[in-house]
């Protein structure tokens, strides 16, 4: 997928805030980029990362756009108010974390605004780094997504004692109710989750029959697409990069 482009072809995209209803009714902000033409294209929900409703999550959804997919990005700290993405993902943390129960409530709301869109094909999947990565499992267990990816999340592993009231239930528990086919990216460097965690991770859902792929990066740790930081690993990050373009093809435009 990278870089095969016609140099002929028209390109063009719109890339805007707009307000949704998420959990409960609430209203919150979503990054919204989607091709622009009649389509009909696929859909992808982008759940943001541990730093926060950011610029890389935005810049990451244009990415997926320009080739060929509606993204949404919902802002699952909005209930902990506004400032730059550092400042509102630091009150989240002191306030104990952004809760499943909200952060599922969202998604399945940009699941359904996907969907039903005129431009759609009805197919749509979900990706999610870091805490987005767990938020992306999670969310592949409880909704009918029609493919998901795991980008590095750590937590899908949790012992009794790390489960909190925003974190009540490790989401390996509902691993039984994963329906669509699942992408893991992985850094054998990582420490959250371990190697050991993604080796758990990966026993279950085959004891389960599940449909899963899970690739492994040596000389990668946690977050290595971050281009903007030293997590950065550019061959592994282009290769993988590549896998998710491939497994979303196959899944929700084929």
């Amino acid at each position: 997928m990278w870089n095969k482009i016609k140099t002929d072809a028209f390109e063009g995209m719109i890339a805007e805030s707009i307000v949704i209803n998420g959990c409960d009714q609430d209203p919150i902000h979503a990054y919204y980029a989607r091709p622009m033409g009649p389509g009909p294209y696929p859909g992808i929900v982008l759940i943001p990362h541990m730093p926060g409703w950011d610029e890389w999550c935005r810049e990451t959804s244009r990415r997926f756009a320009e080739h060929g997919y509606s993204v949404l990005c919902p802002n699952i700290y909005e209930r902990f108010g506004h400032g730059y993405p550092d400042e509102v993902s630091a009150r989240m943390r002191e306030q104990g974390g952004c809760p499943d129960r909200t952060v599922m409530g969202d998604v399945q709301a940009s699941l359904s605004f996907l969907r039903t869109q005129p431009n759609a094909n009805r197919k749509v999947g979900v990706i999610g780094m870091c805490s987005g990565g767990r938020h992306a499992f999670l969310a592949a267990c409880q909704m009918d997504f029609d493919a998901a990816v795991d980008c590095w999340g750590g937590g899908v592993i949790q012992k009794e004692e790390e489960l909190t009231p925003a974190r009540p239930k490790a989401p390996i528990d509902f691993a039984a109710d994963l329906q669509c086919p699942l992408l893991g990216i992985f850094g054998n460097e990582d420490r959250m989750p371990t190697p050991d965690q993604v080796d758990e991770h990966e026993r279950v859902l085959k004891e389960l029959g599940k449909d899963y792929t899970f690739y492994r990066y040596d000389g990668a740790g946690h977050g290595f697409w971050y281009y903007h930081n030293q997590m950065y690993r550019q061959a592994q990050a282009m290769d993988s990069l590549e896998k998710v373009f491939d497994f979303f093809e196959k899944n929700l435009r084929e």
